[in-house]
């Protein structure tokens, strides 16, 4: 990668070469908007990728309020060539078929998208363009007319993302210093507090972590997962972290536990890596350890806690009473000092209504609310077990009470549960988790 990274820098500087580029810069004071109708315009391949560096280089120093007049340019004068598109209609209708079909799919693209793929020729593109879509995130906020300029990077993003192109590595104790800060830096579900944390993450032979790595970003991780291989299947991620535990022999493993997801790259928000990235590792791991038998999740719930807040305010066809209520209302840190009886109350109560949440709650649009749960059943998992008390730190108070659950992917009935879950809505849950709900109030 390094020599091909080297050979596109070269032709790159030869291109320069070829137009003159600093020269031509410095005279005529291109704009940023003049460079990218130039780069359309047609040059030749070394030409071409010695103005898409020019372009990126202009972009780069660009202020604030310098991108997000940019991305409002893409959005206003880089759509689709209106007069070539009305032509298209009009041959289309005069004579419906292949040929016209395709002049029509052409004509429609916005040649905004012409525009990324030939930035991306740029040595380092790739990198660039996806820091810019992070910046178009923050100018989405004030402009919601963006979005349509979002498409266009989410479509071509989605091929040149697409799985052939990953490659899966194992990160361990010995990956690059550069790599393993990275994982450090990136981890969004339990903070990994400083290099003695993550080596007890790393070098144990009971512990594994993937990511998946694209060949324009060498250093820079997608998506990574950590993997806990147990004996059984873990109720709070405090047993899973401990630095006390005793390690296990890797070859007496029965259970691999996904107990973190992140991803990496806010760039790529909307690019789905994460069920490639578990079923390939949940492969890669039986080959290696045939005793494993048991894939699972040990999973956040980040949505409940404010559920459970609207849930208080009105019960719904929940007949909570009013002790319940309050029970509920009790603020989360509270529940630590809680005697015995009251907390297995308590305790009983969370898990009835995280099994509610999970099963019967839903979104406006009929969706199940929780974004974790909608990743995991998505892909095929089955609920298997609901955690209270899984996760006392302060943001597993703050987010769902302390409740954590299971997500079990048998990989026999992962094709099946995700058609229950994407034709029907359908949550397929263990009969443990069922027997937690509540019946509905008459």
């Amino acid at each position: 990668m390094a020599f091909l990274g080297e050979l596109l820098t070269n032709v790159a500087d030869r291109g320069r070469a070829l137009i003159g580029f600093e020269r031509f810069m410095a005279q005529r004071n291109r704009p940023i908007d003049r460079l990218c109708e130039d780069l359309l315009s047609g040059r030749g391949e070394a030409s071409g990728m010695a103005l898409a560096q020019g372009v990126l280089d202009a972009w780069e120093r660009l202020d604030k309020p310098g991108r997000r007049a940019f991305f409002a340019m893409l959005q206003e004068r880089f759509g689709p060539d209106h007069e070539r598109l009305d032509r298209a209609i009009e041959a289309y209708r005069k004579a419906p078929g292949a040929g016209t079909i395709s002049a029509l799919h052409v004509a429609s693209e916005p040649r905004r998208q012409e525009l990324l793929r030939r930035l991306n020729l740029a040595p380092g593109g790739t990198h660039v363009l996806v820091r810019m879509r992070e910046a178009l995130f923050e100018a989405m906020e004030s402009d919601r007319d963006l979005m349509t300029v979002d498409a266009d990077f989410r479509h071509l993003f989605g091929s040149w993302f697409n799985r052939g192109f990953l490659v899966l590595r194992r990160i361990d104790w010995r990956s690059p210093a550069n790599v393993l800060e990275k994982i450090i830096r990136y981890e969004a579900v339990h903070e990994i507090q400083g290099w003695d944390d993550l080596r007890r993450r790393l070098e144990p032979g009971d512990r594994r972590c993937f990511a998946f790595f694209h060949p324009q970003l060498t250093d820079e991780p997608l998506i990574f997962v950590e993997v806990a291989l147990t004996r059984a299947i873990p109720r709070s991620i405090g047993e899973v972290l401990s630095g006390e535990r005793e390690v296990l022999p890797a070859a007496e493993a029965t259970t691999a536990v996904f107990y973190s997801i992140s991803n990496c790259q806010e760039g790529l928000r909307g690019i789905s890596f994460g069920n490639f990235l578990i079923k390939q590792v949940a492969e890669d791991l039986k080959r290696e350890l045939p005793g494993l038998d048991t894939f699972v999740t040990l999973s956040p719930v980040p949505g409940f806690a404010r559920w459970l807040e609207g849930l208080v305010a009105a019960p719904g066809d929940l007949a909570l009473t009013n002790e319940e209520r309050s029970e509920l209302a009790r603020p989360a840190g509270e529940t630590i000092s809680l005697d015995e009886a009251t907390r297995a109350r308590r305790d009983k109560l969370l898990g009835q209504m995280m099994a509610h949440y999970m099963l019967r709650a839903r979104t406006p649009a009929g969706r199940v609310i929780d974004p974790v749960a909608r990743f995991h059943l998505g892909n095929g998992a089955r609920l298997e077990r609901i955690n209270v008390g899984g996760n006392l730190s302060a943001r597993g108070l703050r987010e769902s009470h302390g409740v954590m659950v299971n997500y079990r992917y048998d990989l026999n009935d992962i094709e099946t549960n995700h058609e229950a879950y994407a034709t029907r809505d359908t949550v397929v849950a263990s009969s443990a988790v069922r027997k937690m709900l509540r019946p509905a109030a008459s």
